[in-house]
């Protein structure tokens, strides 16, 4: 078990090196690092087992905006020495399709002001059949298992699609394990962490709406409050023991409401982990469905009879 840890820590540490190992190969005339294989998705990328994976949703921002921006260095920095999907696309718009797709792997509707319940296969119950956990760590939720509707200006209902999931809503086990995210830092400091964990700042946080409660602000402001928060309780997983053979995945919901490509217009989307391709820029094409079966191939969890089913993984992003 010692040297197994010690194998997927160096793994990782490695990662933090590759842009200067990257930035010499240049130097010396080498290719950067990206894939070559933009058009192969017909064969389904491998994805290494983990043990747990964390999925982070941010909104409504497009590619250009994010990377790049001086206003989000943490996001940039992650995205520099792990792997970036330079090539991936959300789904449709307004948001609620998109976070549908990234958990039940079909749209299901695009109004955010549904109110329905959705019974198709989803993600809980892939983990409930397997006997894995999972949690959801929402940012202002008003209680643990709170399945109601907004709560303004923080808690935004259609940015946590487990309150409409039928296996949720018909049990209070599993509604248990939506939680405020306050909770999440004793849950890291304990490593009482479930094997899917989903993480949603809130409004303010999310570069969704003006930090502070602000009528009107820069987007360059919506961007530093979200990378200020993903510094302040991202970064303390990434550095924590308890990560080890963990898989981090950050994506936008959608792009801006005027980039319609593949649907939802391009996002970008941060891989980091022990297996993650160092230094990486990916330039297949990728879509929220995709995230999703990564996140079930990782946990070695059942297909869903969704759309996932014909979807690629981001595995080439992984090693």
């Amino acid at each position: 078990m010692t040297k197994n840890w010690f194998a997927t820590a160096l793994r990782f540490a490695t990662c933090r090196i590759a842009p200067l190992a990257l930035a010499l190969a240049l130097m010396a005339g080498c290719g950067g690092s990206s894939s070559n294989n933009s058009n192969n998705r017909n064969t389904v990328q491998a994805v290494p087992a983990a043990d747990h994976v964390f999925l982070v949703v941010l909104e409504n921002h497009s590619f250009s905006q994010v990377i790049g921006s001086p206003a989000m260095p943490y996001l940039n920095s992650l995205a520099s020495q792990h792997a970036l999907a330079a090539s991936y696309f959300a789904n449709t718009h307004p948001s609620i399709g998109n976070y549908f797709m990234l958990t039940v792997g079909n749209m299901e509707t695009n109004s955010d002001a549904f109110s329905g319940t959705i019974s198709d296969d989803n993600i809980v119950r892939a983990l409930t059949q397997a006997g894995k956990s999972w949690k959801a760590y929402i940012e202002n939720l008003p209680s643990v298992g709170y399945t109601g509707g907004d709560v303004p200006p923080l808690y935004l209902k259609q940015h946590n699609p487990f309150s409409y999931l039928s296996d949720v809503l018909n049990s209070s086990t599993q509604a248990a394990n939506m939680a405020p995210f306050s909770q999440f830092s004793a849950d890291l400091a304990s490593g009482n962490l479930a094997n899917f964990v989903y993480i949603a700042p809130n409004s303010q946080n999310d570069a969704h709406d003006c930090p502070g409660g602000a009528a009107s602000c820069a987007d360059t402001d919506r961007l530093a409050a979200a990378d200020t928060w993903l510094k302040n309780n991202i970064d303390p997983l990434v550095q924590s023991p308890n990560f080890g053979n963990s898989l981090l995945i950050i994506t936008w919901d959608e792009s801006v409401d005027t980039d319609a490509a593949n649907g939802g217009g391009q996002v970008a989307t941060v891989l980091v982990g022990p297996h993650t391709r160092c230094a990486f820029r990916s330039t297949m094409t990728h879509q929220h469905q995709d995230t999703l079966r990564t996140i079930l191939q990782a946990l070695q969890l059942s297909e869903l009879h969704t759309a996932t089913k014909s979807a690629n993984t981001l595995g080439d992003m992984l090693q």
